[in-house]
């Protein structure tokens, strides 16, 4: 006959039981004799109310996924002719994301013969960089992919600060008002 190592409904060791007198404790709770370690010998069994488990478990498995940091990679994409005026916001982007937490791949793209001149988009990306030094520090050299160069800036260690969200309280009184 099959015998089980049982814990009981209050956490409690039985200890190990037939399979049937395992099943009969968990009729007279009310309650499932649910596996618990398979692979051991005897298997262990739990009487518990399973459906109040699975709830738990995904609610876990919720509150962790909320825990886990996303870290986004945004993009700016520049030509070796930008001038400086458009640089300067697409830069000022970058250090918006940066100190928010987020990685930033800086992309300048060629066309036509532009190609030629790798050293003009080299050039763009190192003063890019130095504009962005006191708040983020190269983690993935320029380098030449296809027909574009580029380099991935992530946040440097300081405090990141969260991305201002307005609650729904302020949007219904500026509505409001």
């Amino acid at each position: 006959m099959p015998e089980v190592r049982l814990i009981g409904p209050n956490a409690e060791n039985i200890g190990v039981v037939a399979l049937k007198q395992a099943l009969q404790i968990a009729r007279d709770a009310e309650l499932d004799l649910v596996e618990v370690a398979p692979n051991s010998t005897p298997p262990v069994c739990r009487v518990m109310d399973f459906g109040k488990f699975l709830y738990e478990r995904t609610k876990k498995e919720r509150e962790a996924r909320k825990q886990q940091t996303k870290i986004e990679v945004k993009e700016i994409r520049l030509r070796p002719k930008t001038n400086e005026a458009h640089r300067g916001f697409k830069v000022d982007d970058a250090r918006r994301w940066l100190e928010h937490g987020m990685k930033v791949r800086v992309t300048i793209r060629f066309r036509g013969r532009e190609i030629t001149y790798p050293e003009l988009a080299l050039e763009d990306l190192k003063e890019i960089a130095q504009e962005l030094a006191e708040v983020s520090i190269v983690e993935q050299a320029p380098a030449i992919e296809g027909r574009g160069m580029s380099m991935m800036l992530v946040p440097s260690r300081g405090k990141k600060k969260p991305i201002p969200k307005e609650s729904a309280e302020e949007k219904s009184a500026e509505i409001v008002n």
